[in-house]
């Protein structure tokens, strides 16, 4: 089961949603689909759950936000929405992702609750650096790491040694996000990271095999 508060343990797992990747078929999903890969990757372990929805209206998003914590409050997972503080607060999610050029930590932190958790994207090993002296944030997301299917042709790809100095550098927890796959989890692991976030990971794996994912994630970590 998942901590509560502001805690984070290794390994962290935090699925990512994508309305454009969930269930079967082309075009995008309804809410409730995009809800039950959350739900799904909850049940088998997956801690963190960041609603990534851009686009969505905000009636919409707000009630994708509450079906997710209320279906998920027995695993003890935790949800939070990207960049959308406004929203995580409505929904009375856990907390609130914030992209590298969003509203600051620090800003959040003055406003938000005691227990809520905050995590910020960072591209850079100075960006990293940054956010942890501006304060307020509780883990960095760092990436793309590898090449990645969420992201356009040509996007940057930061890779496993930049990942390294970011871990060294900073003491905050920090996820890897970007191309991560079953079998780059290990590698990501030595590379010091705290955990790995990903949306085609576990969005793609359905019942067993997701529980499979979940246990050979955890196991890499251990082996580290």
């Amino acid at each position: 089961m998942a901590a509560t508060g502001r805690a984070l343990h290794p390994p962290v797992l935090m699925i990512v949603t994508d309305r454009g990747r969930s269930g079967p078929g082309a075009g995008r999903a309804p809410i409730e689909r995009v809800a039950a890969d959350a739900i799904a990757a909850a049940l088998a372990g997956v801690g963190l759950i960041q609603v990534r929805e851009r686009g969505l209206e905000d009636c919409d998003l707000l009630a994708l936000t509450e079906l997710i914590i209320r279906e998920t409050a027995p695993t003890g997972a935790r949800t939070l929405v990207n960049d959308r503080l406004d929203v995580a607060l409505a929904a009375g999610a856990h907390g609130v992702h914030l992209p590298a050029r969003g509203m600051s930590s620090a800003a959040a932190r003055s406003i938000a609750p005691d227990d809520f958790l905050i995590g910020r994207s960072v591209h850079t090993e100075a960006e990293a650096v940054a956010a942890q002296t501006e304060g307020g944030s509780d883990y960095l997301l760092f990436g793309s790491v590898f090449e990645s299917a969420s992201k356009p042709a040509g996007h940057p790809v930061a890779g496993v040694a930049a990942l390294a100095r970011v871990c060294a550098r900073v003491a905050l927890p920090v996820l890897a996000i970007g191309g991560v796959t079953r079998g780059r989890v290990a590698e990501v692991a030595a590379a010091g990271a705290a955990g790995v976030a990903a949306i085609g990971m576990f969005a793609d794996s359905r019942g067993d095999a997701l529980d499979e994912l979940v246990r050979d994630v955890h196991a890499a970590f251990g082996s580290i």
